[in-house]
């Protein structure tokens, strides 16, 4: 049985993924600073900031996947956020290459874009957004993740440990669908975010293929769901928020994505399969 290493297990996305890799047979451990509302497997409290407790943690495990972090942009003092982040996710991975672990996925964000937590209303320079578009974040959150995907270049061209660093769109759990009505017809509504979604679910069984995958070395993917989170279509989207962006690099027929994630498709052979209309009565915009 292999044994994996899930960090910041406790969190919004972490019992998905426990539960991905447990249901697949893994042995799996908890990393977390508090231990989780249901315990699905072992929790080992430990600061990930110190890196000989990640050695710890980390000693047996064939693969590691990092979710710990704090999470948005200005909920902590600047560097606070960028402290916690980098040096976290450097210690997951300078422990890991140096055991011999052989596979890591670490959590990077759409945020490191820029237009997420833009003060300047920075525009997307095209859509559907790819892994190529230039990362111009103004905060400390956006760049501590530019640094964490650098971080897992250095890690793997020494140690040549596998290294996925996925760009998360909007991390979505089950319960959450129920605030969907709220917003689904007001195109203001979850703009900064270009109005991705990823279910937890589906970004679970993304890190597992994450896991399983062979020779991607060190390379970055957008995980984000088919469609946007609105109900209204995605060109009108972008002509009511976004009316100067003219670089359209597809047909935005219907209700696609603006976060690309066709190179995690075919790299993972992963398919978002919860869709939010699924899950939500949608009502006319009247019935608001």
């Amino acid at each position: 049985m292999k044994k994996a290493v899930i960090t910041g297990g406790s969190g919004l996305l972490g019992s998905a993924v426990i539960e991905e890799f447990l249901a697949h047979g893994y042995e799996v451990v908890n990393a977390d600073v508090k231990h989780p509302k249901e315990a699905l497997c072992r929790t080992v409290i430990t600061d990930l900031t110190n890196l000989g407790e990640v050695y710890g943690v980390l000693a047996g495990a064939d693969a590691v996947v990092h979710l710990a972090a704090i999470p948005v942009a200005y909920s902590h003092p600047n560097e606070v956020t960028f402290q916690n982040n980098v040096m976290s996710t450097y210690n997951v991975l300078e422990a890991a290459g140096t055991l011999g672990i052989k596979k890591a996925v670490i959590s990077s964000s759409e945020s490191s874009y820029g237009i997420c937590f833009s003060k300047q209303n920075l525009n997307p320079q095209y859509v559907p957004i790819d892994e190529d578009h230039p990362q111009l974040p103004e905060e400390s959150y956006g760049l501590s993740k530019i640094v964490n995907e650098q971080t897992a270049d250095m890690i793997h061209r020494r140690t040549g440990m596998q290294v996925v660093s996925f760009r998360l769109g909007n991390v979505i759990s089950p319960e959450m669908y129920s605030k969907f009505p709220d917003f689904i017809h007001h195109p203001h509504e979850r703009k900064p975010i270009l109005w991705s979604y990823i279910d937890t679910r589906d970004a679970a069984s993304a890190y597992r293929l994450a896991v399983e995958a062979e020779g991607l070395g060190s390379v970055v993917l957008n995980i984000g769901a088919d469609e946007t989170s609105m109900d209204i279509e995605s060109e009108q989207l972008m002509k009511e928020c976004f009316p100067n962006v003219k670089d359209f690099r597809r047909n935005l027929s219907g209700f696609q994505p603006l976060l690309n994630n066709e190179k995690a498709k075919k790299l993972l052979d992963w398919t978002p399969v919860h869709k939010w209309r699924n899950y939500v009565n949608v009502l006319s915009p009247d019935h608001n």
